[in-house]
This record gives structure tokens, sequence and C-alpha cells, in this order.
């Protein structure tokens, strides 16, 4: 169900569909359907969104940040499933986050208090 004025969908290029499917799947359990071979929707309790193949990432875009209550752990599941670690776990006013890039190329960061 759509809400008037929010976000409802959010759309990654990535240069590598499969690599960010399989990504996605293992550090945030992420399901997807397929649209064909160059397209892939994800759904989570809280958003929809999906991966478009392309010849490179989209960059200068806003910075897509997820929640997490352990870091450490995800950190962890990045690393293991192919990620890279862009920017090590930093402290902010109110509580710290890491920045990592997944294999299609995309720039995304976990926070926790």
């Amino acid at each position: 169900m759509s809400h008037p004025n929010a976000i409802d969908y959010i759309e990654f290029t990535t240069t590598d569909l499969n690599g960010s499917k399989a990504f996605f799947q293992e550090v945030f359990g992420y399901e997807f359907k397929d649209f064909g071979p160059e397209y892939a929707s994800f759904k989570d309790a809280a958003m929809r969104g999906g991966f478009a193949q392309g010849d490179k990432a989209a960059s200068g875009g806003p910075l897509v940040v997820f929640y997490a209550p352990d870091l450490d752990s995800v950190v962890a599941k990045v690393k293991a499933a192919g990620g890279t670690i862009v920017k090590e776990t930093y402290e902010f006013p109110g509580g710290k986050r890491f920045h990592f890039s997944e294999p299609g190329g995309n720039e995304l960061a976990v926070w926790s208090e």
C-alpha cells in the first residue's frame, strides 16, 4: 500500500545484477522478483525497490542508510558477501555508522544507536 507524500520506491543501477541480488539477500535477507534479465525488484517490511542493470552505478545521488542494532555483525556480513567497507565505523551525535560498496558499485551505509 502506498502512502501519500512518502518515498514509495527506490531504484539502484548496478553493473552486476546477480551480484547485487546475492549480496542483499545474504546481508539483509531480501527476496527478489525478476522482471526479465535486467531488472529485479525487492520488498522488505518498510520499502520497495529494485535493481536495474546498467553500464555504471549511479553516483552523486542520495545516500541510502540502513538501520541495524549490531553494526559489527553487519560489517562481517558485508565483507563475507563480497562488499567493500569504504568508510570504517565512526561515531556521530546520536549513533555510529559505516559506509560500504556492494558488488554492483552502489555506496550505502548502515547506522546504529
